[in-house]
């Protein structure tokens, strides 16, 4: 779990930013930059550093001289883990605080919560965490990886490694339920038999695994290799992971191939009993490259704690953010429609090596990584997959494969139908 420094200074920040908001300390000829995420309840544990990179990555734009002339002015605001909240939270940020872009969410209820606000107040905003796709909005930038970024290539590694039955493992929401959706017609699709698949759901915060663990315990002695695919999310993976721990289960009798822990969450376990298990993302703290050696001393130097980490989601705010600032100067101004039209072909570097490039679904290009668990929080690399373009609409649902989104001239639209040739997903009549 964090530590109660990384809590207080989390409270401290977003009270002082309240603070400059309300009282008008802050300049007024400023750009106001939205940071909408859960500094308390379940998902505080990974979305509270998503607020320091925000902050941090505006700070260092100011040290450039701002944007258009101006300094951007992060307001910050907590929706607590609280889904109805996140709209209520949003509308106030861009009605009342007129920011002009929103960097925010982790969950896809919290985003599905703000979509229609968005939408409906025509603003710009960055959602940097993997999702289960089947969405594509004209005013959200998905710069977290769709399902053909991560969890497709995830499962195709396991089973190069031997995993013939599969247990399903999720938080009791949209993304595990969609995603898992889209594996099980998946693994269908490669012939796994319909009762070497086993799905399961908890809530948010659950805490008493001993049972689930055990039943995956009990479906992995079938004496087939048995893996295990967690959309698990927030704080519930540190009791799940420690009652895997607790029944013994290690990465060479049933391997965890995990979608929502990476180096942040690990921070609270004991990752010694954990060594070997999976994560699929799009970075990782460990790779060597001179990107990710300059973002992380800048991480540290900002946080002032060489022992915090740096995870795939903070990248992706790195990218999303850097991507708005070059398609802000492009279009000359931060008016919503002038920027969400610059955005589409806008290039800036990963922290991985290469570039990524924001494509006309709003989604970009990724590369996928495997890592394993090593002892000291972080993460080996054992395969890495070449970056392609995520796909807003999975191929292996049959009421999605026909779907594409482009939001450039002449479509325009985030689910069109490319055998009725119609905006809205229409199925054709018989």
């Amino acid at each position: 779990m964090k530590s109660a420094y990384t809590w207080i200074r989390g409270a401290a920040t977003a009270l002082t930013l309240g603070a400059f908001g309300a009282t008008g300390a802050m300049a007024q000829d400023t750009i106001k930059v939205g940071v909408l995420h859960s500094l308390s309840g379940t998902m505080a544990i990974s979305e509270t550093t998503l607020k320091d990179v925000m902050l941090m990555l505006i700070e260092e734009q100011n040290a450039k001289g701002g944007l258009l002339g101006k300094k951007l002015e992060p307001v910050v605001v907590d929706p607590a883990s609280d889904w109805p909240l996140f709209a209520e939270k949003m509308r106030d940020l861009v009605s009342a605080q007129k920011v002009a872009a929103v960097f925010c969410c982790w969950t896809s209820v919290s985003r599905k919560s703000i979509l229609p606000v968005a939408e409906e107040l025509d603003t710009v905003v960055f959602y940097p965490v993997q999702y289960e796709g089947e969405e594509s909005s004209k005013n959200i930038f998905y710069t977290g990886a769709a399902p053909n970024q991560q969890a497709i290539p995830a499962v195709d590694y396991m089973m190069e490694e031997g995993v013939k039955r599969w247990v399903l493992e999720g938080t009791d929401y949209v993304y595990p339920r969609t995603t898992n959706k889209i594996l099980e017609a998946y693994l269908l699709s490669k012939g796994v038999p319909a009762e070497d698949i086993k799905v399961n759901y908890t809530p948010f915060g659950f805490s008493d695994w001993q049972t689930e663990v055990s039943a995956i315990k009990e479906f992995g002695a079938a004496g087939k290799k048995t893996g295990v695919v967690s959309t698990v999310n927030g704080d519930a993976n540190v009791p799940f992971y420690k009652e895997l721990a607790n029944q013994g289960i290690t990465a060479e009798d049933i391997p965890v191939m995990a979608f929502s822990v990476g180096e942040e969450e690990l921070a609270g376990i004991d990752t010694a009993p954990l060594v070997g298990h999976l994560a699929a993302w799009n970075y990782f703290q460990s790779v060597d490259t001179p990107e990710n050696a300059a973002f992380i001393k800048a991480w540290h130097a900002y946080i002032k704690n060489d022992k915090r980490v740096t995870n795939d989601p903070m990248e992706a705010h790195y990218i999303g953010f850097n991507m708005w600032v070059k398609a802000v100067e492009k279009a000359g101004t931060t008016d919503p429609a002038k920027v969400i039209d610059a955005m589409v072909g806008i290039e800036v570097p990963n922290l991985t090596g290469g570039m990524a490039v924001m494509g006309k679904n709003h989604h970009i290009t990724k590369p996928t990584l495997i890592g394993e668990i090593q002892a000291d929080g972080q993460f080996e690399v054992v395969k890495e997959i070449p970056a392609v373009e995520g796909d807003a609409w999975s191929d292996y649902l049959p009421e999605s494969k026909p779907l594409i989104a482009d939001w450039t001239d002449p479509i325009r639209c985030g689910n069109y139908n490319t055998e009725t040739k119609t905006c809205g997903g229409a199925v054709k009549a018989n």
